[in-house]
């Protein structure tokens, strides 16, 4: 189930590709799949045969191969021989793991970047997506809107200082991805959530470590337990 033709962008797969090469076509097959299975345009339950997608992508069929592969191993699609690939279901269990692990880092994010001898340096970022977020809420623009809360998440992981921690943050949060973008039109106007992350921002642009850590935690708290209730009721998960 897509939302819509516009949708926010997924966070950029590694490919496995070295910086300054050019991907191989397994690369650039996995990279167009796993974009695709995360924006919803492939949405759960899809059964897709390997000449299809070859055909569809413009590819052999054997970057494709190896591409489902890959995509198998990392959980979003289920291989069947004679009959290609099937993307997975967005399960409630899954998402309760997913958001067991970021309400555990991201507040510790925002408690690193509260720390700096300077708290309020370097925060433009957050600032910017900020203003976006509460710009497309005030238009009712729901894309708009979750690619601002994007970009704030993704910036606030790439800013705190902790390579480690950002690393396990974004891992954790694509593959959140497409559970948030199937759950964008049936969730209320996000204006809470708008000045939650308002909230969080003065925290760390104030120094305060303790405050921006609780106020995150609380955050991510809520807003997991309503995405994953969203999908229980949904259905989703039985496609």
């Amino acid at each position: 189930m897509a939302t819509g033709p516009v949708s926010p962008r997924a966070p950029q797969a590694l490919d496995g590709e070295g910086q300054g090469r050019q991907p191989t076509a397994a690369g650039q097959a996995h990279a167009r799949l796993k974009a695709m299975i995360l924006d919803n345009l492939l949405p759960p339950g899809a059964q897709l045969l390997e000449g299809e997608l070859a055909l569809r992508l413009g590819l052999s069929r054997t970057p494709v191969r190896e591409a489902m592969v890959r995509l198998e191993q990392e959980g979003l699609v289920a291989i069947t021989p004679r009959h290609g690939m099937r993307v997975l279901p967005i399960a409630a269990a899954d998402m309760r793991e997913i958001y067991e692990v970021l309400t555990s880092l991201e507040p510790m994010a925002a408690e690193l970047l509260a720390r700096r001898p300077e708290p309020a340096a370097g925060l433009g970022r957050l600032e910017q997506a900020c203003g976006a977020m509460e710009q497309a809420l005030a238009a009712q623009d729901r894309p708009a809107w979750a690619e601002a809360d994007e970009a704030f998440h993704l910036g606030l992981a790439e800013l705190c200082g902790n390579r480690r921690l950002a690393g396990m943050v974004m891992q954790v949060w694509e593959q959140s991805h497409r559970a948030r973008l199937f759950t964008l039109h049936q969730r209320p106007l996000p204006a809470r959530s708008t000045a939650e992350h308002r909230r969080v921002l003065e925290a760390i642009a104030d120094g305060d470590p303790e405050r921006a850590h609780a106020l995150y935690r609380r955050h991510r708290r809520r807003s997991g337990a309503e995405l994953i209730s969203l999908i229980e009721r949904s259905g989703v998960a039985w496609l």
